[in-house]
């Protein structure tokens, strides 16, 4: 099983709110003479062929043909491409190339040993840029990433950066008057949402019934105790539960729930209502991954101006990544390794900001503007995984329930820790 790092309905919701109306469609395969042309190879990839990162990926495709000669037999995929891979590589039809989340590439070939090493793409000319691969990719996008059988963290080379905030509206007074600037600790978080209570706004809007978006709360003040969220979640014993400085994250979590800080009826709604009462300023703040500003570019009023925080205090912002993988056993690895490097120039890579309205791995890409305070914080010397890359079954047996029963009120903090400690002793003895 592979880690998660993010939902991936909020993944395809983004990038269908900002798909162009090109009227692209689906490459196929390709003919056999076709794959016979020097340096050609296949290509899956997950998106669909009307969304903003395919017409990126399309336009880099036909300048690369043009440049080189060679044919690139794309795919366009979808999402169900992490479910096609496995299968593929068992009968050795598999592409050459393929491109997914760090976390699917990860649970669905590189677990298993089944992703090539690419730390040789590092060393690659990025064309007409006469500096290599890993010059324009910093190093610190592989560290965080578990390593695969072999110890290589290199089986993803990002194309596109993905991280979690609380997003807000720069432009709205309330906001402006309640945090003249951002605060430095929990204290100073707490103190905000007590002014915009007294203005007569929500602080956060939460989607109840999500715990991935309200559990990064949690995580992110985890890590800010110090405590790794996969440690904890591995220990067979629970006794990592009993760690004073989890249920001092819990409590800290614990007050926005009694303080009246949550906006009122979360606890009984769904995706999306409460982004959008947050888009019509019932709330200041809204936790979510950093493609939400695609997500929300149609509904928002004129004049805001999206801004991001992370709960203050995060010792490491989170980030997860879209990028391309090669199958071990791919006929053509080369070619596609050579493409990569290809995509990775200035002029190509641009368009996953330009176009995609994200943000890349390259620094001297400017973000687009609503986007601008996360690329600040990309700009940490260490980044992490969500829930640092806990993965397998552990979070919906775990953490999931608990943590929405504790984020509902229905049970306290320390309830909650008992509560997860309990079912984690439980877990473990199940899985074995």
């Amino acid at each position: 099983m592979g880690r998660t790092t993010m939902s991936a309905r909020r993944v395809l919701g983004a990038a269908t709110a900002v798909a162009l109306a090109l009227g692209a469609s689906a490459c196929g395969s390709g003919s056999g003479s076709d794959a016979k042309a020097a340096g050609s190879f296949s290509y899956w990839s997950m998106w669909r062929a009307d969304e903003p990162q395919a017409q990126v990926l399309k336009a880099a495709i036909a300048d690369y043909t043009s440049a080189t000669g060679a044919k690139v037999n794309v795919t366009w995929a979808g999402r169900d491409i992490a479910k096609k891979i496995g299968p593929a590589i068992a009968a050795n039809q598999a592409p050459d190339l393929w491109d997914e989340s760090d976390d699917k590439v990860y649970g669905t070939t590189a677990a298993a040993g089944q992703a090539l090493d690419l730390s040789p793409v590092l060393q690659l000319q990025v064309p007409e840029e006469n500096v290599p691969v890993s010059q324009v990719i910093p190093a610190k996008y592989f560290d965080m990433l578990p390593k695969d059988p072999s110890g290589s963290n290199h089986y993803v080379i990002p194309y596109e950066v993905v991280t979690n905030a609380m997003f807000y509206n720069a432009a709205d007074p309330a906001v402006a008057a309640a945090m003249p600037t951002p605060p430095t600790d929990w204290a100073g978080l707490l103190k905000v949402c007590d002014a915009l209570k007294a203005a007569g706004k929500a602080c956060i809007a939460s989607e109840g019934e999500d715990p991935w978006t309200n559990g990064l709360f949690f995580d992110y003040l985890l890590n800010g105790a110090g405590v790794n969220v996969a440690e904890l979640s591995a220990d067979r014993s629970g006794a990592a539960w009993d760690n004073p400085a989890v249920l001092t994250a819990a409590q800290q979590a614990e007050q926005l729930v009694k303080g009246g800080h949550l906006i009122p009826g979360y606890d009984a709604t769904k995706f999306p209502a409460q982004e959008t009462n947050w888009t019509a300023g019932k709330a200041a703040f809204y936790m979510d991954g950093s493609y939400v500003t695609a997500e929300i570019a149609k509904q928002i009023p004129a004049g805001w101006k999206t801004a991001s925080i992370l709960p203050p205090t995060a010792k490491a912002p989170d980030a997860g990544l879209f990028g391309f993988a090669i199958p071990k056993r791919a006929k053509n690895a080369a070619a596609a390794q050579k493409f990569i490097a290809f995509f990775l120039q200035k002029k190509h890579l641009s368009g996953i900001s330009t176009t995609a309205l994200n943000i890349t791995p390259r620094a001297d890409i400017p973000a687009p503007a609503e986007l601008a305070d996360v690329q600040k914080t990309l700009e940490a010397p260490t980044l992490r995984l969500g829930f640092d890359g806990v993965g397998g079954s552990w979070l919906p047996k775990v953490l999931n329930e608990n943590y929405l029963d504790f984020w509902h009120g229905k049970i306290t903090a320390a309830q909650f820790v008992a509560k997860c400690k309990a079912d984690q002793v439980t877990y473990w003895q199940t899985e074995g």
